[in-house]
This record gives C-alpha cells, sequence and structure tokens, in this order.
C-alpha cells in the first residue's frame, strides 16, 4: 500500500511528483521570460527612443525593398545608366539619413528590427 499525505488523501508518491512537476514549469516560464523579445516601452522617458526604433526599422525594411527591387530593375535593363545612379545615390542617402538619426537616439543599426515571433526576425 503507499503511503498517504496527510489529509489530502493523495499517495505520497504524487504528491512529489506534482511538486516536482511545478517547480519545473516555474523554471520554465522563468527561462522563457528571461528569452522573451523586448517589448515597447511606454515609459516617458523611452517614449521617444522607442518610436524612433519603430520608425527606422520600418524605413529600413522600405529601403530594403526598394533596394531588392532596383537591382531587380537593373539586372533586367529596364533602368537607364543614370536612372541606376540616381536610384544608388538616393538609397545611400537613405541609409545614411537612417544612421544618423538612429545615432540620435543612442540606436545602433542592429537595433533596428522586429522580432515577429514565429515568423522570425523582419530584417
Amino acid at each position: 500500500m503507499t503511503p498517504r499525505t496527510p489529509g489530502d488523501g493523495q499517495p505520497r508518491e504524487a504528491s512529489v511528483h506534482v511538486r516536482e512537476l511545478e517547480s519545473l514549469r516555474a523554471e520554465l516560464e522563468r527561462r522563457v521570460g528571461d528569452l522573451s523579445p523586448p517589448r515597447w516601452n511606454a515609459e516617458p522617458e523611452d517614449v521617444q527612443r522607442s518610436v524612433a526604433r519603430l520608425v527606422l526599422t520600418l524605413v529600413e525594411f522600405v529601403r530594403q525593398l526598394m533596394e531588392r527591387q532596383a537591382i531587380r530593375r537593373m539586372e533586367a535593363g529596364s533602368l537607364t545608366p543614370e536612372e541606376t545612379e540616381d536610384v544608388g545615390r538616393a538609397l545611400m542617402r537613405l541609409e545614411e539619413t537612417i544612421r544618423d538619426i538612429g545615432k540620435r537616439f543612442g540606436l545602433a543599426p542592429e537595433d533596428l528590427n522586429l522580432d515577429l515571433g514565429p515568423l522570425g526576425r523582419l530584417l
């Protein structure tokens, strides 16, 4: 016969297993919490930086899309050499502007990304 814990009517072994499982669950939740992506910080001091990070990430995403489109058009021969130069200069200036604005808010290029959960990173 399995010994019972006083007052609960459950075998002592089952009670030990339940405590072990609860301990494991708590540890997993703690570790997953440590790995979770940073959330938007609504602290008044950090709002501008958070908004700048979001906006610059989206602008960088669009810049990369435009760059890929320009490369496809150039390879397809649908851009003249002058248009290729103009697009290249514009994209370089946009990249420089993103970097400059990021520096004002203490953001490095690697900070400009979004974690899309199961879809992975945006950039």
